[in-house]
């Protein structure tokens, strides 16, 4: 008999608050995984999905369970996964848009390509940060840009500087430590009081992002340095990353996270929103969630940042968590919610 299984849902396109229900138990398929949530994550798109619904994300069916980045163990492997097996420890982006693929639930079917064992020495409350920042970053860095792929040990500089804008936020900390895993440079941007985090990751200079002379710091400290593309981590950084990058020597190539015009995009400026789930089934993926993610974690090498800022520990709690997102206070850390015993 397969175990019972309960999601918060949304009830219905922009409904004000989540219900928490019985929920359709998963069969996983070929290449999909059954995960029991230990902790999972709350994103910006979870509250955009729940304030902005169809205006936004059309085709969505109600009632509807979201939440990306989850953290847990493995209960069931479809026909063709080998990568990970019945008992393991994982962290997993669950990137389908349907709720039997919603984290927000306490078993969830998630994709094994994009779901990555987690060594014994890492909480699973930490690993729930990581999914789909893990993915955005190498689909920034590696697929857009073209970048060498990270590697445990870090390679040695290979004398590119990258560009990554906001670097406390959760896809920039992730592209800081892929991108000098890779042995590149990193400058990025951030508040004065993150700039300690940044730096622990690697980045090479920290610049304030509040600086009313921001660009010109930044076009004054690429002089002379070859630029090997840049990330832009937050839509808010755009402009400034594009007025960078077309007065440095190198490449003119920008990954966005949120690119929703091309008017603010520069003449010779090559810039792309990209996404994470265009990881699925990739030999990246495979790189990434095979290889690279789980050894780096094991040696220390990789840090799960944002730290996890813990805002319940049931369903219910994620209204909660949507609700403190949606005020833009959050910085420099990740909200999540636990839902089993080991987290």
């Amino acid at each position: 008999m397969a175990p019972t299984n309960k999601a918060a849902y949304y009830p219905a396109d922009k409904a004000l608050t989540i219900e928490v229900a019985a929920s359709p138990y998963p069969t996983p398929e070929a290449n999909e995984v059954i995960i029991r949530v230990s902790t999972v994550a709350i994103n910006p798109a979870d509250w955009k999905i729940q304030s902005l619904g169809s205006d936004v994300f059309p085709g969505l069916a109600y009632p509807y369970a979201s939440g990306f980045d989850v953290s847990g163990t493995v209960v069931e492997t479809g026909a063709s996964v080998s990568n990970v097996s019945i008992g393991d420890r994982v962290l997993s982006y669950a990137s389908d848009f349907t709720s039997r693929a919603g984290g927000f639930q306490q078993y969830v079917a998630a994709p094994a390509s994009l779901t990555a064992r987690v060594p014994e020495n890492t909480p699973l409350l930490d690993a729930a940060v990581l999914p789909s920042s893990v993915a955005t970053a190498a689909i920034a860095l590696q697929q857009y840009l073209g970048l060498a792929h990270p590697s445990v040990p870090a390679r040695p500089r290979n004398g590119e500087t990258v560009l990554i804008s906001a670097g406390a936020s959760s896809v920039g900390s992730n592209a800081i430590q892929f991108a000098v895993a890779a042995g590149y440079e990193v400058y990025t941007t951030a508040s004065p009081h993150n700039t300690a985090h940044c730096e622990a990751l690697g980045a090479s200079r920290v610049f304030d992002y509040r600086s009313p002379t921001l660009a010109a710091d930044l076009k004054a400290a690429l002089r002379g340095k070859r630029c090997a593309g840049a990330v832009s981590s937050v839509e808010s950084s755009n402009a400034v990353v594009f007025d960078v990058v077309a007065a440095s020597e190198g490449s003119r190539s920008v990954a966005c996270t949120v690119l929703l015009s091309r008017d603010g995009v520069p003449p010779g400026i090559r810039a792309e929103m990209i996404h994470g789930y265009h990881a699925r089934d990739t030999p990246l993926a495979a790189d990434v969630y095979g290889a690279f993610l789980p050894a780096a974690l094991a040696s220390g090498q990789y840090r799960c940042v944002p730290k996890p800022r813990v805002v319940g520990t049931r369903l219910e709690a994620v209204q909660a968590g949507l609700d403190v997102l949606r005020t833009g206070s959050v910085s420099c850390e990740k909200l999540v919610v636990t839902l089993a015993e080991e987290a």
